[in-house]
């Protein structure tokens, strides 16, 4: 009997849920953020900025790397006609360039992705604002990114992206 009851009243309450006309107004929209980054006006000057940057250390490591194939080539050629103790300074010496391009390689990716990160911390907490804005003043109930969580379907009509980019470009613009 109890059990009867409880069976009722849940299915009463699922009902209720179901039938009430607040969940038809419900209204998700969808935002890739890794495209707004991106195409934005403040992204894509953070992307020359990074272009720059990447360019210096490119030329860096580029130097580096020509010396170091100097140094094989001359050690090669003239490996035999040199002493044992010579040959083995040299290869000393070869080694030692060789560990410190690759430090300088390893040093280079690291301080990229770190400039990296500091670029997106510092674009994202404006862009969410963006987003904010755009999910209250169009009375979204939720607004997903799509670029980090990969979702088996969307509907593109639902997709705020553009909205996202035109909002925070005026947002930025206002601030100068």
């Amino acid at each position: 009997m109890k059990k009867n009851i409880c069976l009722a009243a849940g299915l009463f309450l699922l009902v209720f849920v179901w039938a009430n006309p607040g969940f038809a107004a419900d209204k998700i929209g969808f935002v890739n953020m890794q495209e707004v980054i991106q195409t934005s006006t403040a992204g894509k000057k953070a992307a020359e900025e990074f272009k720059g940057i990447l360019a210096k250390k490119q030329d860096s490591i580029k130097a580096a790397e020509n010396e170091l194939k100097k140094m094989k080539d001359e050690l090669d050629k003239q490996a035999s006609v040199m002493t044992a103790a010579a040959r083995s300074e040299k290869e000393t010496a070869y080694q030692r360039k060789l560990r410190d391009y690759q430090l300088l390689v390893d040093d280079t990716n690291k301080e990229l992705q770190r400039r990296d990160q500091e670029y997106s911390q510092k674009l994202i907490p404006e862009i969410l604002k963006a987003v904010r804005a755009i999910g209250e003043r169009e009375k979204y109930t939720l607004i997903m990114d799509y670029s980090t969580m990969p979702l088996p379907y969307h509907d593109k009509a639902a997709d705020v992206t553009k909205k996202v980019i035109e909002e925070y470009n005026k947002q930025q613009n206002a601030k100068k």
